[in-house]
Formats: C-alpha cells, sequence, structure tokens
C-alpha cells in the first residue's frame, strides 16, 4: 500500500516524539500552550531529516515526498496556494557533481518551490522563507566526502523549514493584518540558490508591492547563550529599531551583521532590491556532514526563533513600504571562496575582537597541525590583524596554497604564536 506523506508523518509520529524528546537539551520548562507546538515543531524537523527522505537532494524523490509534506501541512495551517491555485512552483536547472565543469554542461534536473500564502487582501506582502532542500548523499558541499552516508540535514535545513510553519501558525492569531505573507521553501539551495533565484524572477506579484523578506537558515542551535545572527541589517534602515524591538520581547541577544549578500537565499533578494534579513543561530561541527541530525536540535531555542520573526513582522505591521538601503560595497566585494583554508569552522556569533573558533574541522589541516583549538580566538594570520570575520577573508585571499604564515591567537588569557602551513 502507498502512503501519503500525512499518513506516514502519523505512522513516525510515535518513533519521532520517543527518540526526540529523550534529547535532554528539550527539557526545559515551557508555558503549557506551547506544548503543541513544540510537539509539531520535534515532528516536522524528524519527519523532514529523517533517513526516508534521502537528505532531499533536489530534483529527487526525496526532494519531491519533502515538498508533499509542505503542501500538506500548508494545508493544515490554513493557508491558500501561493502561486494562483497552485502549491508547487517547479524551475529546470542543469546539475553537474563537477563544481568546475563549464556552465551549462550536466544532466537537466526539476526542482520544486513550495508556496503557501496568509491572504490579509492587503495591498502589499511581505515574503517568509527556507530551503528544505539538502546535500542527499554528500558530495559537492559535504565536509565529510569520503563518506556516503545520508546527510539528513536536520539543522540545515528542517530547523529553518520547521521554524517557517511555527511561523505561520503564529501570524494566523496575530493582529498584524497589514501585509499578506507568501511562505516559501526553496529549494536549490545547496547547489546555488536556484530556487529563489527562480521565485524572484517569476514573482506572483510585482517586486515593488513585496515590503521585505526574512530568511531562516539554520537556526535549530540556539543554545543557552540565546544569541541570533542577523544578517542583511544594512538593507533597510526600518530593521534596527523594529529587531531591538523583537529581542526584548523575546530575549534573545541579537549578533547583527549589515550586508545584504550571504550564501542563502535571502541573496536573491537583496539583488532585485528587496529589503532581506537571514536568521541564523551559528555553525557547528555537524555543519554538512551525516552527523547534522534531529536529536542534536534545540526545539526550545527554535521556537524562540519562530517567535522572534512573528514578533518581528508586528513590530513592522505599520511601516508600509520598507526602504532599501545597499549594503556596504567593500564587504560586498569580498571573495566569498579563497585558494586556501585553515580548517576550521568559524564562531558566527562571538563578538568579541578577532575570530573566534567553533571547531578545528580538519585535524590534518593547516590549523589542525599548527595546534589551534576550539575557543582560540585568531588577533593575527600572517600579515593581517583580524578584528572580525571580514578581516579574516582578507587575510585568506592573501594566501596562496603552499605559503607559510604566522598565526597568533588568543588561549583564555595567553597570547600564542605560531606557523601554518597551507
Amino acid at each position: 500500500m502507498t502512503r501519503t506523506p500525512v499518513q506516514t508523518r502519523a505512522l513516525l509520529l510515535f518513533l519521532v516524539v520517543i527518540l526526540l524528546t529523550a534529547n535532554a537539551g528539550w527539557a526545559q520548562e515551557r508555558a503549557p500552550e506551547s506544548g503543541a507546538a513544540l510537539h509539531d515543531l520535534r515532528v516536522d524537523v524528524g519527519y523532514l531529516s529523517a533517513d526516508h527522505l534521502e537528505g532531499r537532494e533536489t530534483g529527487t524523490a526525496g526532494e519531491r515526498l519533502a515538498a508533499q509534506y509542505l503542501v500538506d501541512r500548508f494545508q493544515e495551517l490554513g493557508l491558500q496556494p501561493g502561486l494562483d491555485d497552485s502549491w508547487i512552483q517547479p524551475f529546470d536547472f542543469t546539475f553537474s557533481a563537477n563544481p568546475h565543469a563549464p556552465q551549462g554542461e550536466g544532466m537537466p534536473r526539476t526542482g520544486h518551490n513550495v508556496v503557501g500564502l496568509l491572504d490579509r487582501e492587503a495591498e502589499r506582502t511581505v515574503v517568509i522563507g527556507a530551503h528544505y532542500d539538502g546535500l542527499g548523499y554528500g558530495g559537492v558541499g559535504s565536509r565529510a566526502p569520503g563518506d556516503s552516508l545520508i546527510h539528513n540535514g536536520a539543522d540545515d535545513n528542517a530547523s529553518g523549514v520547521a521554524a517557517l510553519l511555527e511561523i505561520a501558525r503564529q501570524l494566523q492569531a496575530s493582529d498584524a493584518r497589514s501585509h499578506n505573507v507568501l511562505f516559501v521553501a526553496f529549494s536549490g539551495e545547496e547547489l546555488g540558490l536556484y530556487g529563489s533565484k527562480h521565485f524572484v524572477e517569476a514573482l506572483p506579484m510585482p517586486a515593488e508591492q513585496v515590503s521585505y523578506m526574512i530568511n531562516l537558515d539554520m537556526v535549530g542551535r540556539l543554545g543557552e547563550n540565546q544569541r541570533l545572527v542577523v544578517s542583511g541589517t544594512g538593507t533597510s534602515p526600518a530593521w534596527s529599531a523594529a529587531l531591538d524591538a523583537a529581542a526584548d520581547a523575546t530575549d534573545l541577544t541579537l549578533a547583527e551583521d549589515p550586508s545584504g549578500l550571504g550564501a542563502s537565499d535571502h541573496t536573491s533578494f537583496y539583488l532585485e532590491d528587496i529589503p532581506a534579513v537571514h536568521l541564523f543561530t551559528g555553525a557547528h561541527d555537524d555543519y554538512h556532514t551525516p552527523t547534522d541530525d534531529s536529536h542534536r536540535i534545540d526545539v526550545d531555542g527554535l521556537q524562540d526563533v519562530a517567535t522572534f520573526a512573528v514578533r518581528l513582522v508586528e513590530e513592522l505591521d505599520d511601516d508600509g513600504d520598507l526602504p532599501f538601503t545597499e549594503t556596504d560595497n567593500e564587504r560586498q566585494g569580498r571573495q566569498m571562496s579563497f585558494n586556501v583554508s585553515l580548517g576550521i569552522m568559524p564562531d558566527y556569533v562571538f563578538e568579541g575582537e578577532g575570530l573566534r573558533l567553533d571547531a578545528v574541522t580538519d585535524a590534518d589541516g593547516p590549523a589542525g597541525r599548527a595546534g589551534l583549538q576550539e575557543g582560540d580566538v585568531i588577533v593575527r594570520l600572517g600579515d593581517t590583524d583580524i578584528g572580525d570575520i571580514y578581516a579574516y577573508m582578507d587575510a585568506l585571499n592573501a594566501l596562496e596554497p603552499g605559503d607559510t604564515a604566522t598565526v597568533v591567537v588568543r588561549r583564555g588569557d595567553e597570547m600564542l604564536e605560531t606557523k601554518v602551513q597551507f
């Protein structure tokens, strides 16, 4: 017998809840009325990051199963189809497992955005999005290239999609009614923002009627520090006060980055002069590996991020058309890929001087061989003083394979100096 995604969801429900609630990180006390929402967040993350979806790679059977699940959830939440009478927006692209292949060379594939509408009969619209595709069995983009295991992508980005669904639930009951809201689950993000690029090119309304966009990508690891990274804060002067108010209402601490460019779907909107922010709870060692699984998600924190996004929408409800601002061209122009890698995971929520290491990702890489450790703060690399991640990018851009550079790190109260070989 063939089961629909809703039947499969019900069948898996008992197992998912037992597995996920066993995690000690989800034992925090919550108000009784939030219990149903937490339950749905657990189930949504658990379903989307389960092995039977095989990592949700764009253009595969697993992606299509996930898309149908999202259609069913949008319907359960009382949304309407976001594209005339359709929930699904297909898009074609050419896929190559070789990232250096000539443009256009490879196999044709079709991805599927899923779009739901909360219709307020308003003149303007807000877009809230999260990508639901993943890396499948690894390949291009995997940080475990030797493995052929399923990359379930619980944080990247089942977490963002689950938060998207929770935002839709909360906004149904919200008094913020000055905007329609389009909820978009993008595909094709991992392979090059294909889904969001197509969506922006084929918007169901004129671009000038889109007030702003909120993107949720990797929002499942908030943790005890309650610190949320918000990128794109410079894309409109209206963000600042609204973000502060939403943070106060949810007891979150924000780490803000003004740049409108980044490696996620908000970039597609920014490039069309639409104010856009990206919510992100930080990098971790499970990113783009087979260990990014659902039991590691901070589901209480996930609800906090969703509620923060709802408060942000409510704060902006009376603002009308948000003015667009082009962000720092110097930061935009910095190279996003480099000839060398230090073999670390930066701590994107660190607010001090320097670049803090969240993890040394390759024991045999330059950082591992040089003895760098998790928690070290890089303050100088080669000839560059490292004040933030942008200075770190500048330093990497100046280096070539075979170069040796001096690195200075702060470890606790000590300053240590060593050499790294690239």
